[in-house]
């Protein structure tokens, strides 16, 4: 493996972190969550590229650049996760192992979250662990990367 980047997705609406929904989604920041997976690279030798958008199509095009120079994907789709097979297949083309991290326990919330369009491409699922699952995200996905995982 060359690269050693990550390139961390957040979708539609995680721009609001820390003050949306606070109940279920806690105080904490999106720049708290992008500090947090960057920690946690950076104590395995990798970076994160950073891309929050609530434009579907931003998001499938930094999902296609990731193939030039990133070695996996760690996402947070937010409600794209159970609405867009567009974003499913954009993961699944790039040919890249993925990370799907979600801040709460969809499946203890409406029924409508309880599909994932991206589960079947994602190598690595954590749910519920609040914004500390990122890091738990990115550790388990530079494992698969190096091989000391399965995907």
């Amino acid at each position: 493996m060359t690269e050693r980047r990550l390139l961390l997705v957040n979708g539609p609406n995680l721009n609001l972190l820390g003050s949306r929904e606070p109940e279920v989604y806690g105080t904490s920041t999106l720049d708290d969550v992008v500090r947090i997976a960057m920690d946690a690279a950076a104590a395995r030798g990798f970076e994160i590229r950073a891309v929050q958008s609530n434009h579907e199509g931003v998001l499938l095009d930094a999902i296609h650049d990731a193939r030039a120079d990133c070695a996996g994907i760690v996402i947070n789709p937010g409600g794209l996760t159970h609405t867009s097979v567009v974003l499913r297949d954009a993961l699944s083309g790039v040919n890249l192992p993925i990370a799907e991290v979600h801040i709460s326990n969809v499946y203890e919330r409406e029924a409508f979250r309880h599909h994932s369009y991206v589960a079947d491409v994602a190598a690595v699922h954590v749910i519920g662990e609040g914004v500390e699952g990122y890091a738990t995200a990115v550790r388990r996905l530079i494992d698969v990367i190096a091989g000391v995982a399965e995907g």
